[in-house]
């Protein structure tokens, strides 16, 4: 705990030690030169020849290495050694650290000594108080002990009890084991002994921390019954540390939960793991399926080194035995685990990626055979500084080679160019000429292994070459407008591309082709490269921009028309199957911190019908708030297309806040789609996906919650179910 770290370590030694400053500054009185580093001032200084005691009295103030002591009388006895500060006591440290006294004697060795009534207020507002507090061979003991981070007065200065403390009978600070250990300690929370802590020790912090019991945790739920974790943490090196986590259930077996982190010269990296022996079910197992028993275990890992300036490597890997073992658990809700290792190359021109990546599918339709292992991923670049034409030129390299098990394999490799060049002509356009150039051979193999035959391609060697060349213009107005001002961009783009073959190429990364906002100027309006949008085309939008004092507003609508006649390759309910596209838009409004809400549209290009229509909005502040989210997607979109399905839902949280300290809160995901949006469908338009509702206590140093949550979906043994979280965090004090 920090607050008793800076106690043994900084607070108490001091005030033990700054006698050292009356014993420098002594030989001033006498004409002897002082050390430089030390000031001193008193109202009066006074020498007792019979005695030998060296007394400043009055306003005595003493400065040394960034400390500072206040006291109303010091004193030293030059025949026993013994330092004495009293009245009023107190002593700032570099960080801000207050400690208060009533008298501080120290012994002839003016280190070991004892302090009466210490009150310790620290910079971030934690306070720790003894009867006494005494120093011995280097061991810090303090007597009936208490420590709180919470407030001790309230908003008008009166006193107040703390929310939580830490009482103790003794407090001691092992120097030679770093550790901090306490007798007789119980935690108080308002004002009443909630938990007796015995043997209770830590860390003193000095070695970067050590191994110990952390904070367990609480938490029921109808699957698996209350769990009860308790993690163990183990501190192997000031560079190397290792978590252990049993976690025990009621109504399934034991798991255990490990994880190790370590950090050295070149970068860090994190492996974590679970395991544990239990029953399971397949995704899709009828009513009465016996379960499989056998072990289940989940592990990851992930991290980065940096080789040198400009080359690094980073991984990341996720495994799971089973697909519904991470959502029994409550590990992970995540229907699809991506592993990788890479080794980037970042130069002030340039840049190359060398990447290796494997993919475990979690969802029913999900075949282990079928899952794809990228191996090598390349992808090179290069920018040059000269300009050619007044325009830059960007070099591309790109090799990929994809391996199923049970499925089509395929390998690809391009070369491109890219010359660009931006101006402004004489009246204020921003006018962007773009050329593109790009030549792909390809190879596939296996492919009636691919069910969609759109995405299989030609079996064995294919190639193409792909060129284009785009006009894109912008004409920006601003003007006043009702009091603030307003930015009117019309703009209007042209791209030409000759015919591109692309059905005997097999397409791996451009399947979930949609008309947004965000793709509409694209050169290509498929999201990877296996596809390429050719023909003659034009489009045409606005952008529009308002700001007020509190007042944002942006919002863009736009089109394109495709002039040549050629058919185009884009599925219908994708938005570009026609010659006209349809009309897409997206809206933005701030207002102030309170008010935040993003809408975002596309209207069928016949008949208006809205056939997206996303909100997000967000009003409130920070204590109180509520966060609304509408999704509805019907583009009739062609059943064949795996990779697009019409959807609707409904998301909802927020946040009262009902007393100064007290707020409920609550989030639900609904999801509303049927038949309308997925002829495929069997939901009927009502199902909750999962919900949650809480209330909180939250004040200046603890937060006490309990949460109720529920699930609606059934996947295998993670079945619906409720799920209850009791949450307690005392500021200052756990992991």
């Amino acid at each position: 705990m920090k607050t008793l770290r800076t106690i043994c370590r900084t607070a108490l030694p001091l005030l033990l030690s700054l006698p050292f400053a009356a014993q420098a500054q002594t030989p001033a009185a006498t004409g002897e030169q002082a050390d430089p580093s030390i000031a001193f001032s008193a109202d009066r200084l006074e020498y007792d020849q019979a005695s030998e005691i060296v007394t400043a009295l009055g306003e005595v103030r003493m400065n040394r290495e960034g400390y500072f002591l206040r006291a109303d009388t010091v004193s030293w006895n030059r025949t026993s050694g013994e330092v004495r500060a009293s009245g009023g006591v107190r002593v700032i440290s570099p960080e801000g650290d207050v400690a208060y006294g009533d008298n501080v004697v120290l012994e002839d060795n003016l280190r070991d000594g004892v302090v009466e009534n210490l009150l310790l207020v620290l910079a971030d507002g934690g306070r720790l108080a003894a009867t006494t507090a005494r120093r011995e061979n280097g061991y810090t003991m303090l007597e009936r002990a208490a420590y709180t981070p919470c407030a001790v007065v309230d908003a008008d200065g009166c006193p107040r009890d703390p929310t939580w403390q830490i009482n103790a009978v003794r407090v001691v600070h092992d120097p030679i084991r770093h550790r901090i250990s306490y007798q007789g300690a119980s935690l108080n929370l308002f004002g009443m002994p909630i938990l007796a802590l015995p043997g209770l020790s830590h860390p003193d912090g000095s070695q970067g921390g050590g191994s110990g019991l952390l904070v367990p945790e609480a938490r029921y739920n109808r699957r698996n019954g209350l769990e009860l974790s308790a993690p163990y943490y183990v501190r192997i090196a000031p560079n190397r540390d290792l978590t252990i986590t049993p976690h025990v259930y009621s109504e399934v077996l034991p798991m255990l939960e490990g994880e190790y982190r370590q950090l050295n010269s070149l970068g860090a990296f994190q492996l974590r793991g679970y395991l544990t022996y239990g029953s399971r079910l397949p995704l899709n197992a009828p009513a009465g399926t016996p379960a499989d028993d056998g072990v289940r275990a989940y592990v990851e890992g992930n991290g980065r080194f940096q080789l040198d300036p400009a080359w690094s490597v980073s991984f990341s890997g996720r495994y799971v035995t089973d697909r519904t073992f991470m959502r029994r658990y409550d590990i992970s809700r995540d229907d699809r685990l991506r592993s990788f290792v890479e080794a980037e190359r970042i130069g002030q021109t340039s840049y190359i990626s060398i990447a290796g990546w494997a993919f475990q599918g979690l969802r029913v339709t999900d075949v282990d055979g079928q899952q794809p292992i990228a191996l090598p991923a390349i992808d090179a670049r290069w920018r040059f500084a000269d300009p050619l034409l007044g325009g830059r030129i960007e070099l591309q390299a790109n090799s990929l080679a994809l391996f199923r098990p049970e499925g089509q394999d395929s390998q690809r490799a391009f070369a491109s160019a890219t010359w660009e060049r931006r101006g402004i002509t004489p009246l204020g356009q921003e006018l962007v000429l773009t050329g593109y150039a790009r030549g792909d051979v390809y190879h596939a193999n296996d492919t009636l292994l691919t069910l969609p035959v759109r995405y299989r391609g030609t079996e064995g060697w294919s190639g193409r070459f792909i060129g284009a060349f785009a006009v894109d213009l912008r004409w920006p107005f601003i003007g006043p407008f009702l009091g603030g001002t307003q930015r009117l961009t019309p703009r209007l783009q042209f791209v030409a591309s000759p015919p591109t073959e692309n059905l005997d190429i097999p397409n791996e990364d451009a399947r979930a082709v949609d008309l947004e906002d965000s793709n509409l100027f694209a050169l290509n309006r498929f999201p990877g490269y296996d596809r390429w949008e050719d023909g003659v085309r034009m489009t045409y939008g606005a952008d529009w921009a308002a700001d007020f004092p509190g007042v944002a507003i942006r919002t863009n609508i736009g089109q394109s028309y495709r002039l040549s006649t050629r058919a185009a390759i884009l599925p219908p309910g994708t938005g570009l199957s026609g010659r006209f596209s349809d009309i897409v838009g997206r809206t933005t409004l701030r207002i102030g911190r309170r008010v935040s809400l993003v809408h975002r549209f596309r209207l069928d290009k016949d008949n208006l019908a809205v056939r997206r229509n996303e909100i997000d909005a967000t009003i409130g502040g920070r204590q109180t708030y509520a966060m609304i989210g509408y999704l509805r997607l019907n583009r009739d979109i062609d059943a064949s297309i795996e990779d697009l399905r019409d959807r609707e839902e409904l998301r909802i949280g927020g946040r009262i806040r009902f007393a100064r300290y007290w707020s409920i809160f609550g989030s639900a995901v609904i999801d509303l789609t049927d038949r309308q949006e997925d002829p495929l469908s069997i939901a009927d338009g009502f199902d909750p996906v999962r919900h949650r509702i809480g209330i909180l206590y939250d004040d200046d140093c603890i937060e006490l919650g309990v949460t109720w949550r529920r699930d609606y979906e059934t996947s295998g043994d993670a079945r619906r179910g409720n799920t209850f979280l009791i949450r307690v965090a005392l500021r200052n004090l756990g992991r």
